[in-house]
């Protein structure tokens, strides 16, 4: 899902490609602009996908403690409760647990959504119950392997965001772009 496939149609594919970078200086500054704005866009997705793995991710670990407290059984209230402090307690887990272009919201919001829950139903989510200790560490392993892959295209695409970025910076710190010019719209 999050590998880029060389000659592939996706926006990750186009961002991550080779040549996506190439002669960024002799471009158009609208040009740049936009190689930055699709970086930022699949930034914004990626880092979407990544906390709804890490959730669920939070409530399998969780699961884990739980039987290791001695693994009693549990209300549907109690489960609730249980539940919503997990995902309370979790917290951001570094200064990059968000997108860091916050001003982009993710797109192909249910698509994510699917695929993520495709996922977790794979490694049988709805009934953590029903799960054998090795069933359920085999399924943390499985999305914390998705969400390694999906965390190294990320900072990937980060790469290419910040390459956009500093080349645009470089442009009006060296006045071969101006402000003048961006309020105008030339």
């Amino acid at each position: 899902m999050t590998q880029p496939m060389e000659g592939g149609r996706r926006r990750i594919d186009r961002v991550l490609a080779p040549g996506y970078l190439d002669r960024l200086s002799e471009r158009p500054l609208d040009e740049v602009r936009e190689l930055r704005r699709d970086a930022e866009q699949e930034e914004s997705d990626l880092s979407y996908v990544r906390r709804l793995l890490q959730g669920r991710l939070d409530i399998l670990r969780a699961e884990v403690s739980r039987r290791a407290g001695g693994g009693q059984e549990e209300t549907e209230e109690d489960f609730v409760k249980r539940l919503a402090r997990t995902l309370t307690d979790s917290g951001p887990r570094s200064d990059q647990s968000h997108a860091r272009v916050p001003h982009v919201d993710p797109s192909r919001v249910g698509e994510h959504r699917r695929r993520v829950e495709q996922i977790v139903a794979d490694v049988g989510f709805s009934d953590l119950g029903g799960l054998s200790d090795d069933e359920l560490s085999g399924a943390i392993s499985r999305l914390a392997g998705f969400e390694e892959e999906v965390s190294h295209s990320r900072r990937q695409v980060q790469e290419v965001v910040d390459a956009c970025t500093a080349e645009v910076g470089r442009r009006y710190k060296e006045g071969a772009a101006s402000v003048e010019d961006l309020l105008t719209g030339r």
